[in-house]
């Protein structure tokens, strides 16, 4: 850890858009969404989830509308969600229409399945009226079908035809004034999804929407997403990311805010340093991790927590951490920023940690309710806005 912690790379700079009163782009942080399993046309165990969600961390939620009974049960969704929602249309450009009129807070739209132009213009324009912002969503798996080609031509490189496919729909949407737009160009291998949005960064102004497809498992697609999704953001290209896991939606976004934590761009709850075990340790440190972190979580204040298995070295290696044990056999140290302020026995490991984490959260935060996220400036951003009836308009959203 540093003493100032910073990001890799400055922001690229993009046009600022809104998800109801959450903006994506310009100067503000990465936001971090999800998706809901649940079927749409069920109300109730979809607003169940998005609740959870929102707990979990999520500042945007997508919810698909496939079919007209998942449209019909949009309305009262968004009267009662508290985070603003994107519809996730495919192929049938009248789910799109159908969620505008419902008062959906915005849009994802894929170029590679819905391939009318003039159908898309629809929707621009109803978009425009409202004034809800549109991702365009590319995938590798769905881009639009390859124009003949001449005998020995070769087909374009995948990276570009998924700039092209998003290129072109960007071009309906700006020749009929919109600019509310983010992107997505996503794909599961990672050198392509990471060359796509290199090449896209450099072309166009809007957000970007970071996000690796169809990742996998959580072991295997917290990996794959976050290496795809953290090249990018320690260059500075990244406005708001998902990771897609085969899971429950809410183990997305510990991830999320992990890759967010790593690269000293946001912070969400605790962040845990723990040596990774070795032949000197003399207690079973593994479980103990576990508790600490799963206690510190819980309070949902952004410190830094060590549990180190070496009461020799212990302190010295975790020095900026706000709390942390350097637990040995029989006995253990109890150190803030470096510093031993007490030795416990090892009966006390878990309280002693405990007590003074609660003294170290009281003298930063007083008695304030669970912390939201901050920025790497420190300075703390709203993590959802206030439940309602409906969100607010643009005039009175943040930036």
């Amino acid at each position: 850890m540093t003493d100032e912690p910073t990001p890799l790379s400055p922001r690229r700079q993009s046009r600022p858009v809104y998800v109801g009163d959450v903006q994506v782009g310009g100067d503000a942080p990465v936001v971090v969404q999800t998706m809901t399993n649940t079927d749409t046309a069920d109300a109730a165990a979809t607003l169940e989830q998005i609740a959870r969600l929102a707990d979990a961390g999520a500042e945007i939620v997508r919810v698909a509308v496939p079919d007209r009974r998942a449209a019909e049960a949009v309305p009262e969704i968004v009267r009662r969600t508290p985070v603003p929602l994107i519809a996730d249309i495919h192929f049938d450009h009248r789910l799109a229409l159908a969620s505008i009129e419902a008062g959906i807070h915005g849009l994802r739209l894929n170029p590679g399945n819905i391939r009318d132009a003039a159908k898309v213009r629809q929707v621009v324009q109803a978009a425009k009226e409202r004034g809800i912002s549109i991702r365009i969503g590319v995938n590798e798996g769905s881009l639009p079908p390859i124009p003949a080609l001449a005998d020995g031509e070769l087909p374009p490189p995948k990276v570009q035809r998924m700039v092209d496919a998003a290129l072109w729909e960007i071009a309906i949407l700006t020749d009929m004034g919109f600019e509310d737009i983010k992107l997505s160009l996503k794909a599961f291998d990672v050198p392509t999804m990471v060359s796509a949005y290199r090449e896209i960064a450099g072309r166009v102004p809007y957000p970007l929407h970071l996000g690796v497809t169809e990742a996998g498992t959580p072991g295997a697609g917290s990996v794959r997403s976050a290496v795809g999704i953290g090249i990018l953001l320690a260059e500075g290209i990244g406005d708001t990311i998902r990771v897609s896991l085969a899971a429950d939606p809410a183990e997305e976004l510990p991830v999320c805010w992990d890759i967010l934590k790593s690269l000293n761009i946001r912070f969400r709850g605790a962040t845990i340093v723990a040596c990774p075990t070795c032949g000197r340790i003399e207690v079973d440190l593994i479980p103990l991790a576990k508790q600490v972190e799963e206690h510190f979580q819980t309070l949902g204040k952004p410190i830094t927590v060590a549990v180190m298995g070496c009461v020799v070295n212990g302190p010295g290696e975790s020095r900026d951490a706000d709390i942390g044990l350097a637990a040995g056999k029989g006995r253990g140290a109890i150190f803030r920023k470096g510093e031993v302020v007490r030795i416990v026995s090892e009966d006390q490991f878990l309280s002693a940690l405990m007590e003074e984490g609660a003294k170290v959260i009281a003298e930063k935060f007083g008695d304030e309710a669970p912390a939201p996220p901050t920025s790497r400036d420190g300075d703390f951003i709203p993590l959802a806005p206030a439940a309602s009836p409906r969100l607010p308009g643009r005039a009175a959203r943040r930036g």
